[in-house]
């Protein structure tokens, strides 16, 4: 997808949606989804179908395709909570949205890392940012479009927005995917699993397993349930293998991923609408944390609707922290390849 603009094209179905002023909470809420492929669409499902907003439009320069996905969504609102659809080729329909969710961007092929589309991504913000926060200067912003990380550092240069208004997606996936490796292997529900994944969302990513916990117990100190392996070494580097190198399975297999990255960014988007002051390893920008400066990375946040609120000081082993300063060092160096 490009910014360029072309003449518009809408379709709008539903309930009237809400003025808008500053940003609107529960369903009283608009969000604005800026790209109508797999991501975007599944995304728009999730947040129809969670009743995270009463009103919720697509943009894209796809007129053919946004349309379509506008009216696809649209015929499934008898069975949602009420909201309002809309789909258009023009930013304007962004006006007034509380919350923006940017999935535009170039597809991430077989075998191709997530920083290999770095050069594309960010010339992307470049153009599309300005003419977001012309219309929607008020909206928080959550990024999805990978190298997340990256492109949300490019978002916050070039919309010349407050940090908290700019967030990313981050590791909030990679969390649920830790989650539910821990959760398959150890034998509980995935609900009762508490673990972050900071760092990069990418290859340098860190699994904290020295603060994860089941039901209140470290898990590094939690005996096996019901003749179930231990949690060796072994297993942990399994998992923490996994927790990276799944997204590439699934994209070899059907091309690109799309249901979990649509609810986890839902779910941030529900945290923005609804004020919940949740804690999620969204990526934002992080300066004086833990010794890291200058970076947008993934660690344990207060999300608001104020967007990226309070980074939390998760404990951390040594080896943790190292490597969350490696994977800082990594998105610098990407940062500085790309011009910014």
């Amino acid at each position: 997808m490009t910014a360029a603009r072309q003449e518009r094209s809408d379709i709008q179905t539903g309930e009237t949606g809400t003025g808008t002023g500053g940003i609107q909470t529960g369903t009283t809420a608009k969000v604005a989804v800026v790209g109508a492929g797999s991501v975007g669409a599944t995304l728009a499902y999730a947040v129809l179908i969670r009743g995270a907003a009463r009103e919720v439009v697509l943009y894209d320069v796809d007129t053919a395709k946004v349309r379509a996905q506008a009216l696809d969504l649209a015929h499934g609102i008898q069975f949602m909570p009420m909201a309002r659809v809309e789909g258009s080729d023009d930013v304007a329909v962004c006006a007034g949205a509380d919350v923006v969710v940017v999935t535009a961007g170039a597809k991430q092929q077989p075998g191709q890392t997530r920083m290999d589309l770095a050069a594309k991504t960010v010339g992307l913000a470049r153009t599309l940012m300005p003419q977001l926060v012309e219309v929607a200067p008020q909206a928080a912003y959550l990024m999805v479009t990978n190298p997340v990380d990256v492109v949300t550092y490019a978002a916050l240069r070039y919309s010349g927005l407050p940090r908290a208004q700019v967030l990313g997606s981050g590791a909030v996936l990679d969390s649920s995917r830790f989650r539910y490796l821990i959760a398959d292997h150890v034998g509980v529900a995935v609900q009762n699993v508490h673990a972050y994944v900071a760092g990069e969302h990418g290859d340098t990513a860190v699994p904290l397993w020295s603060s994860a916990t089941i039901g209140g117990m470290p898990l590094l100190e939690l005996d096996p349930f019901d003749g179930r392996k231990p949690l060796t070494q072994e297993v942990r580097d399994a998992i923490a293998h996994d927790v990276v190198h799944s997204a590439y399975d699934i994209i070899a297999g059907k091309g690109a991923t799309a249901y979990a990255i649509g609810l986890a960014a839902s779910r941030i988007v529900e945290a923005i609408t609804n004020d919940e002051h949740r804690i999620m390893p969204v990526s934002s920008l992080v300066n004086g944390y833990r010794g890291i400066d200058d970076v947008c990375l993934s660690v344990p946040t207060m999300v608001s609707h104020d967007g990226a609120g309070t980074l939390l000081p998760t404990p951390m082993s040594d080896a943790e922290l190292t490597a969350l300063h490696r994977s800082a060092d990594a998105l610098r160096a990407a940062v500085g390849q790309v011009g910014l």
